[in-house]
């Protein structure tokens, strides 16, 4: 898979040994959205420490750009674990810095 590109708030996670890339394009918010709820919220109960690894594999899942037929929902939330929260919050802030500043550059 390709590397995530920073300019189109990209971030990368290791997910059953391949990066995934995670694009927060609208099609994926959407989809996190009428899951999660508002984002705005999300990014509040992220702010306060209160976003569960449910929330957090489940926003992952629906920003994911190119899934492999090995990712799942699971494996996600799997390697979040496994990598622990200090591996997954730098991929988490891209994330939600995307969310509330939206596209830093006129393409995506």
């Amino acid at each position: 898979m390709r590397a995530a590109n920073p300019a189109r708030g990209e971030a990368a996670i290791v997910v059953a040994g391949e990066r995934l890339v995670l694009r927060p394009s609208f099609e994926a918010l959407v989809a996190a959205e009428e899951e999660l709820g508002p984002l705005f919220a999300l990014v509040e109960r992220a702010a306060e420490g209160r976003l569960a690894l449910s929330e957090m594999a489940a926003l992952f899942w629906h920003c994911a750009a190119e899934r492999g037929e090995g990712c799942t929902r699971e494996r996600i939330g799997e390697a979040i674990a496994e990598g622990g929260l200090a591996k997954a919050t730098p991929v988490l802030k891209t994330l939600l810095t995307q969310i509330l500043q939206g596209a830093s550059t006129g393409s995506a």
